[in-house]
């Protein structure tokens, strides 16, 4: 006589929340953000005009009387 053995078949789905593709997804956004600014946008004046000062002073058209 043979023996009839029934096997059940068990599936185990653990479908996560999907959080970690949603911060991936703006940890990306904030990478890229940070480099356009620092690269293109307003972060990205690295080059500084002339230090020079231009001061206008009035001199006297007269000079003083030698004593």
């Amino acid at each position: 006589m043979s023996e009839h053995h029934d096997r059940d078949t068990v599936v185990v789905r653990e479908g996560g929340s999907s959080m970690g593709m949603i911060f991936g997804i703006i940890a990306i956004i904030i990478v890229i953000a940070g480099a356009w600014y620092f690269l293109v946008g307003p972060g990205s004046n690295s080059t500084s005009g002339p230090n020079d000062i231009n001061v206008n002073v009035q001199l006297p058209s007269v000079a003083p009387a030698a004593s």
